[in-house]
Formats: C-alpha cells, sequence, structure tokens
C-alpha cells in the first residue's frame, strides 16, 4: 500500500508538471499571435489615418502592389494619397517599429543585466550623450548642410558616454554594476551641463529645433532615417535575442554564473555594448523617447515570465507595438495638432512606472 500511494503521489506530481508546462506553453502561443496581430493593426491604422485618410482598400492594394503582387480590387488611390503614403507614412512607420523594438528591448536587456526592474535604455549615458552631439550638430549648424548630421553626431556621442562610462567603472579585470549605474548618472549629468551650457549661447530657432528633437518624434522621418537604422538595430537586437539563455544566467548573480562557467565580464560588456549599439542607433534617428524601454519588458514579463528566450523577442515586438499606437494616437486625437510621439509614451508610461514604485515600496524595493 505504501509503494502504491509512492507511486500515485509521483503520478500526480508528473501530471501536474506537465499540465502546468502546457498552459504556460499556450499561455506564450496566445500572447505571441496577440502581440503579432494587434501590431499588425496598428501599421495598417497608421498607415492610412491622419490629417490625410487614405481608404483602406485602396492603401493595401498599393502596398501590394509595390512588393511586386498584381492585384486590382479596388479602384487605385490618387497620386497624392499615394505620395503620402509610400513617401510619409511608410518610412515613419518603418523608424517606428525598428525604433520601439530597440528601445523595448535594450530595456529588457539593462534590466537584465543590472537585475533592477527600473534600469531603462539610457542608465549608461546614452540618451546624454546622444543629446549632446545633436546640440553640437545644432549649435554649428550642420543640421542645415543635409539630414544626416545630427544622427551621425548624435550616435557618436551615445557611444562615447557608454565607453567612458564602462572605462571610469572598470577596475581589475571587475565590473561592478552598481558602480557602473552610479557612474552612468553621473555621466549623464554631466554631459546634461554641457548640453545646458551649450544651449544658453543659441538663438531662439535653433532652440526650438533642439526643443523638438528633446520631445522625440517620428514625423519627418524618410527613407533615409530607416537605411541609418535598420542595419544596426536589427542586427544588434538578433543577436541579444541568441544569447537570451546567457542572460538568463548572468541574472542570476555573479557568483551563480561563475559556478557555471561563465567568462561573467565578457558577457557583461558584450550585452551593454550591444543594448547601448541600439539604443544609441534608435535615439539619433528618432530624439529621446522615453517609458518604452522600462514599461514594456514589465508588461511582457507578466504576461510570459522572466526567461529571456521569450521575453527579449517578444519585448521587441511589444515595444514596436507600443510606439506605433502611441504615434497613431497621437496624430488623430486632436486633428489637425498632432502631439508628438514622446509626449504621448510619458502620458502613457509616467502612470504604470509610478504604480511599479508603489508596488515596490509595497513590496519593501528600492
Amino acid at each position: 500500500m505504501n509503494l502504491l500511494r509512492l507511486l500515485l503521489m509521483l503520478l500526480m506530481i508528473y501530471i501536474d508538471k506537465m499540465c502546468n508546462k502546457m498552459i504556460k506553453r499556450n499561455q506564450t502561443y496566445i500572447v505571441t499571435i496577440s502581440l503579432i496581430l494587434t501590431l499588425f493593426i496598428c501599421a495598417v491604422a497608421a498607415l492610412h489615418l491622419g490629417t490625410i485618410t487614405i481608404p483602406l482598400t485602396g492603401g493595401l492594394q498599393s502596398i501590394l502592389q509595390g512588393l511586386g503582387l498584381a492585384v486590382s480590387f479596388t479602384e487605385p488611390i490618387s497620386t497624392d494619397q499615394e505620395s503620402v503614403l509610400w513617401f510619409i507614412r511608410m518610412p515613419r512607420l518603418m523608424v517606428g517599429l525598428l525604433v520601439g523594438a530597440a528601445l523595448a528591448i535594450s530595456g529588457a536587456v539593462m534590466q537584465g543585466v543590472f537585475s533592477n526592474p527600473l534600469a531603462d535604455p539610457g542608465i549608461m549615458g546614452v540618451s546624454a550623450g546622444a543629446s549632446l552631439g545633436a546640440v553640437i550638430a545644432i549649435a554649428l549648424g550642420l543640421t542645415s548642410l543635409g539630414a544626416f548630421y545630427m544622427p551621425v553626431l548624435a550616435f557618436t556621442g551615445a557611444l562615447l558616454a557608454v565607453t567612458v562610462t564602462i572605462v571610469l567603472t572598470w577596475d581589475n579585470r571587475r565590473l561592478d554594476t552598481t558602480t557602473l549605474l552610479l557612474a552612468g548618472v553621473a555621466i549623464s549629468m554631466l554631459l546634461g551641463a554641457f548640453s545646458s551650457g551649450i544651449l544658453t549661447m543659441l538663438n531662439e530657432y535653433r532652440l526650438k529645433e533642439f526643443l523638438f528633437w528633446m520631445v522625440g518624434g517620428l514625423d519627418f522621418r524618410r527613407w533615409d532615417h530607416v537605411a541609418v537604422a535598420v542595419g544596426p538595430i536589427t542586427i544588434g537586437s538578433i543577436i541579444l535575442i541568441m544569447l537570451g539563455r546567457h542572460l538568463n544566467v548572468l541574472a542570476l548573480g555573479d557568483t551563480e554564473a561563475r559556478a557555471l562557467g561563465m567568462p561573467v565580464m565578457v558577457y557583461r560588456i558584450v550585452f551593454l555594448f550591444l543594448a547601448s549599439l541600439v539604443t544609441a542607433t534608435a535615439v539619433c534617428v528618432s530624439g529621446s523617447i522615453g517609458f518604452v524601454g522600462l514599461v514594456v519588458p514589465h508588461i511582457v514579463r507578466l504576461l510570459v515570465g522572466p526567461d529571456h528566450r521569450l521575453l527579449l523577442p517578444l519585448s521587441a515586438i511589444g515595444g514596436a507595438l507600443f510606439l506605433v499606437f502611441c504615434d497613431t494616437l497621437g496624430r488623430i486625437i486632436a486633428q489637425p495638432i498632432e502631439i508628438r510621439v514622446g509626449i504621448m509614451t510619458a502620458l502613457l508610461g509616467a502612470p504604470y512606472f509610478l504604480y511599479l514604485l508603489h508596488r515596490l515600496r509595497r513590496q519593501g524595493g528600492a
């Protein structure tokens, strides 16, 4: 009888474990499909809604024909509508997808590396460095010479800020996360002071130009901006997703990771560099957009759990969805006035951030 009870108990444990695994797997499938379908709906809405409304069937026909598919199921849209679709809204949508995915996946990586739920993509001084680069470009009048000067200087400033932060923190082949976090805050404040000093010497027109960049937006994005962003963001994101299993180990802590044979410093620098590269690319083409890298990974983590093999790709999809939704909502909510996407992400993301702080305080977190 005792043996029979033991066998029944083991059988029940096995069945319970298998049921939990199936439920979790089905939940992951449901979340993934839901995010993709919602992203598709938001993308279609972003292309067709706005001050100039494009008929849904006509717009879809133009897109399919542009992809080389010979279809004709409705009257073609006008030349002006087609120009708006292909040269204004399509590149704006592509930049939104790339930037949203980049900020969200970078936020998830930073939170895993620092084991801090409040870490975001700009924690290494990326945003401050990019802002300083943008200020320099505006102050020197380079923005009037070409569209690439500001993104290039913003990208350079972001990477230099990250490099300085890591160099100042490096100590005897060690990279302490707490020191790195504090160094990132100090570098951000220092670069912010330099930016403010330069801004005091600019005229009103250039001040407004920097303000529009700082708020963050996807307006006036062109295919040139897509070409700048697509390579680094795509390659960096794919590598980060492929390293998701290693980030799981790193998130356990240095002692546990070393016990499993992981070269902690090597992987930590790789994750920080790739996340900073992806973030710098996103910031240089869209300006400073907040809360995407903070809010989206938390929501996805609540839905699918902390496994970075799932968290990173789903965060990328969720980030693209969140940014495209905010941009589209900002364009149609107060027509003909357009609310920039950086303002919309703050309006939607700040309440969740405050809720997160409240929950951490109740749980005794810091």
